[in-house]
């Protein structure tokens, strides 16, 4: 299968832009060393006084590593009848151990972005600054100390906005420290992945892949009755079922409730007190991941077709709007309901002033709306009829 070779050389080649922007080598030393790195990230991580942000280079590297390692993990399972059984079912979760703990620190850092400009927004203060994008040499946005001036408001806050605001810089303060903690924790696991030997057995894996696909009897006998002339193996029934059982998920979903901006009835169940993950939001988290399968199988497919006649172009040049409007929204979801439940789980802090417990309600609430606003837009994309680019 050319798409996989073509998404190993990728991953070998941003893994070598890695370690050529220098956190490649600070990965090795940093295997094993974990608390030490942890406890340098406390002290100054990401624009503190101790420690500079990770460069720009890096954070391009890490991601085009997460992007590929993600395409050949879901090309495995897409596509796993026509491999080699054991080294699909080897590879396939060292891969995903890896894309998931290089997404961690990202995801922290937009998390805590994303609460705090919805502090902003729904408080009318400046009393903690906005943060700054999360991406390129980027810092986690800074809250002024306990005790330090507030700048006036660019916009007096409402009466009804009093009470959200005395508690709005404290609450920002609190998810700063909780979030920072977190993406700290989360840069040194990424050291640590980075330089241990079950990151290198994985990339000598792919390496090896790069070269030479493993297929099984069923995928050799299918490339030997093409010939070759034609395209190795026939990929379109796997790619179909993959798109119908994500047509099946949709369909589980409640699209008709959803179909309202103002869902009060999920709305009623995310706002409840329970710590335990909001039970409407795994569906939807479901289908997020069988639209990025499809969409990926849509990729191996093109690519496949493109080499059988000859053109010249990457798969991802073909794009289904619909698609990428869907998972738009399906991300918009995720990131709404994790931030939701970041903000409840500040709120359960032990000894907070009752001010910041209210702000962090209001926060979460907010979030809440924003994943019932992710879901309409979801369903409204969904039922569109599909519309490709040339």
């Amino acid at each position: 299968m050319g798409y996989l070779r073509a998404q190993a050389t990728e991953f070998l080649r941003a893994l070598r832009r890695h370690r050529e922007s220098g956190t490649g080598s600070a990965a090795g030393t940093g295997a094993g060393t974990g608390a030490g790195t942890e406890a340098a990230g406390a002290n100054g991580a990401y624009g503190g006084p101790d420690r500079a942000a990770p460069p720009a280079d890096d954070v391009d590297a890490a991601r085009a590593l997460r992007r590929a390692a993600r395409r050949i993990s879901a090309t495995l399972h897409t596509f796993q009848p026509l491999l080699d059984a054991d080294w699909a079912e080897e590879l396939r979760p060292e891969l995903a151990w890896l894309s998931g703990t290089l997404a961690m620190e990202h995801a922290y850092a937009s998390r805590l972005e994303r609460l705090l400009q919805a502090l902003h927004r729904l408080s009318g203060s400046t009393a903690f600054p906005a943060p700054r994008p999360v991406g390129r040499a980027t810092a986690t946005a800074a809250v002024p100390p306990a005790g330090s001036p507030v700048p006036a408001a660019a916009h007096p806050a409402s009466a009804n906005r009093g009470n959200l605001t005395v508690g709005a810089a404290k609450a920002g303060a609190l998810l700063d420290r909780q979030l920072t903690l977190a993406r700290t924790r989360a840069h040194s696991a990424a050291l640590q992945c980075l330089g241990s030997s079950r990151f290198h057995a994985v990339a000598d894996k792919v390496a090896l892949l790069a070269s030479e696909v493993p297929l099984s009897g069923a995928g050799r006998g299918a490339a030997a009755a093409a010939g070759p002339d034609a395209a190795p193996v026939d990929l379109r029934p796997l790619a179909t079922a993959a798109q119908e059982r994500l047509a099946d998920a949709v369909a589980a979903l409640p699209l008709v409730t959803a179909g309202s901006p103002y869902n009060a009835e999920a709305l009623v169940h995310g706002l409840s007190p329970d710590p335990a993950p909001h039970p409407q939001d795994a569906p939807w988290h479901q289908v997020r991941l069988l639209l990025r399968l499809h969409r990926y199988a849509l990729e191996a497919l093109a690519g496949a077709e493109a080499g059988a006649a000859g053109s010249v172009g990457a798969a991802e040049d073909t794009v289904d709007v619909r698609l990428l409007a869907a998972g738009e929204a399906l991300n918009r979801h995720r990131d709404a309901a994790e931030a939701a439940a970041a903000a409840a789980q500040a709120a359960r802090t032990p000894r907070i002033a009752p001010a910041t417990a209210y702000a962090l309600g209001v926060l979460h609430a907010d979030q809440r709306h924003e994943v019932e606003a992710a879901r309409y837009a979801f369903q409204h994309s969904w039922r569109k009829e599909p519309i490709r680019l040339p």
